[in-house]
């Protein structure tokens, strides 16, 4: 039988989306490019949907793997920064 923490409060999905669109411009920026529509083009994203992730809307696993990608870091690295 499994001990439930009763100390960590529930995630809300919002507030975790919108850490996820913080650190995606954050790490774009970092990367030298101020402009997200040429960051978009760049790496092969549409440029609408790109302006999603990063106003917070959700996205699949495999994007956050090929956002990942995009700024040559695992996925604990990708996630290392902002979502304490």
């Amino acid at each position: 039988m499994k001990a439930k923490n009763t100390n960590r409060k529930p995630l809300e999905e919002d507030l975790e989306l919108k850490k996820l669109s913080i650190r995606l411009k954050a790490l774009r920026k970092k990367s030298g490019f101020s402009n997200m529509d040429i960051f978009a083009y760049e790496h092969g994203f549409a440029r609408a949907q790109y302006a999603r992730y990063e106003s917070g809307q959700d996205l699949r696993y495999s994007t956050i793997v090929r956002l990942a990608n995009c700024f040559n870091m695992t996925i604990k690295e990708f996630f290392g920064e902002g979502f304490e």
